[in-house]
């Protein structure tokens, strides 16, 4: 089935818009969110496939967001490296009530 660009669409949770603006609004989503959203023609109700919506990106040469990216640009942060950073950017004497109040808990 071809798809006109101008065609009526519903984007899930962003209302509606043609469908080329769908598909670039899709594109620009994370992995999972865009996994999850989904298309709907409005004149028949119908959800466009995620094949589908791979095709007509691909067609109209528009990349998902995350392949633009490169991972090691924002690297996943390990919970030691949270904390590390809190405890940086934290006043001293919360620090100090902190050490007294895991002193007074292993104490128990």
């Amino acid at each position: 089935m071809t798809s006109d660009p101008e065609e009526s669409v519903r984007l899930q949770g962003f209302g509606e818009m043609t469908l080329r603006t769908a598909v670039a609004t899709l594109m620009a989503l994370a992995p999972r969110a865009r996994s999850e959203a989904a298309i709907f023609r409005v004149r028949d109700g119908s959800r466009l496939a995620a094949s589908e919506i791979a095709d007509l990106a691909s067609d109209w040469g528009m990349t998902p967001m995350a392949e633009v990216r490169s991972p090691r640009l924002v690297p996943e942060q390990h919970w030691s490296d949270v904390v590390r950073s809190m405890v940086r950017e934290a006043p001293l004497p919360a620090l100090m009530v902190a050490f007294l109040v895991g002193v007074l808990v292993a104490r128990r």
